[in-house]
C-alpha cells in the first residue's frame, strides 16, 4: 500500500470518529440533566427515624424522655397516632385554634409548678375536636372526674363546677401531675398514670416487671396515649408539614412565602 493510500484510510478513519464524537454530543446536550435533588423526592416522608438516632429522639420525645427509636413497634404506633391527626384525615383547624386559646394560659402554670412544657398537648388529646361531658362523667379540658376534681382542690356541683375553668383546672392538673411524677418517678409514666390511673399502672407494672411504658403492654387506650401527646406536639409545632395550610399561631407565625406556597 502506497503513502498516499495510508494517509487517505488515516483521514476517513478520523473523519469518522470526528462524526461519532460530534453525534454523541449532540445527543448528551439535547437530553435534560438529570440532578440528584430529583432522588430526593423518592425517600419516604413517613419514615420517622430515617434521621440519625441522636435527631430523631430530639425530635420525637416527651418530656426530654427519648422514644426508643430503634423499636419497630414505636415507630409504627407513632406513625399510625401522627397519621390520624394529619390534615387529610381531620380537615379542621380546631386543634391549632384551640391550642392558640389555651396555650398562653396553660404554659405559665405548668412552668410555676415545674411541670415540662409537653403536658400542654393533653388538653388537646383528652377533647380533641369535641368538648363536653365524657361517658363515664369527666369533664372540662383536662377530662376530671368529680371525684379527683374535688380532691384537687375543684367545686363541682350546685351549680358550680370549676372544671370548666381553664385556669383552675389547669392548677388542679399541675398538682396531680406533679404527685403522679413522685410516685413513679418518670414523666412519661406520670402521663399513662394520669389517663389510666396510678394504680392500675402500678399493677401492670409490677405483673410485667417491667418500668418502661414504651416496653409495657397496656390497655388500648393508655397503651397509645403518650404516642398520642407525642404526635399533637408534631402536629401543633409543624402544621404545614401535616397539609395544615393558612394556620395562623402565636407560636409559630406563617411566613409570606410558606403562605403563598401552600396556597
Amino acid at each position: 500500500m502506497s503513502k498516499i493510500e495510508m494517509t487517505k484510510k488515516h483521514l476517513i478513519t478520523c473523519s469518522v470518529i470526528l462524526v461519532l464524537v460530534i453525534i454523541s454530543s449532540v445527543n448528551i446536550f439535547s437530553t435534560n440533566p438529570v440532578f440528584l435533588v430529583k432522588h430526593v423526592a423518592y425517600v419516604p416522608s413517613n419514615l420517622l427515624f430515617s434521621k440519625p438516632a441522636e435527631d430523631a429522639e430530639e425530635a420525637f420525645s416527651f418530656a426530654n424522655e427519648a422514644l426508643p427509636v430503634n423499636d419497630k413497634k414505636v415507630d409504627f404506633k407513632l406513625k399510625k397516632s401522627i397519621a390520624k391527626n394529619k390534615y387529610k384525615n381531620i380537615q379542621s383547624n380546631v386543634l391549632h385554634a384551640k391550642a392558640d386559646k389555651m396555650f398562653p394560659i396553660i404554659e405559665p402554670i405548668l412552668k410555676a409548678y415545674g411541670i415540662p412544657e409537653d403536658f400542654k398537648f393533653i388538653p388537646l388529646v383528652e377533647t380533641g375536636l369535641h368538648e363536653g361531658t365524657s361517658p363515664k362523667g369527666a369533664r372540662g379540658v383536662w377530662q376530671f372526674m368529680p371525684g379527683t376534681a374535688r380532691t384537687y382542690g375543684l367545686k363541682v356541683g350546685k351549680g358550680k363546677d370549676d372544671r370548666l375553668n381553664l385556669r383552675k383546672s389547669t392548677i388542679a392538673a399541675c398538682k396531680y401531675i406533679k404527685e403522679l411524677y413522685g410516685e413513679f418517678n418518670s414523666w412519661t409514666l406520670a402521663a399513662a398514670a394520669y389517663n389510666n390511673g396510678s394504680i392500675k399502672l402500678e399493677r401492670a407494672m409490677n405483673r410485667q416487671n417491667e418500668d418502661n411504658y414504651f416496653r409495657m403492654s397496656l390497655n388500648r387506650e393508655t397503651g397509645s396515649y403518650v404516642y398520642k401527646i407525642i404526635a399533637m406536639k408534631e402536629i401543633i409545632n409543624n402544621p404545614a408539614k401535616y397539609g395544615y395550610k393558612n394556620f395562623y399561631s402565636y407560636m409559630q407565625k406563617p411566613l409570606p412565602f410558606l403562605v403563598a406556597y401552600n396556597n
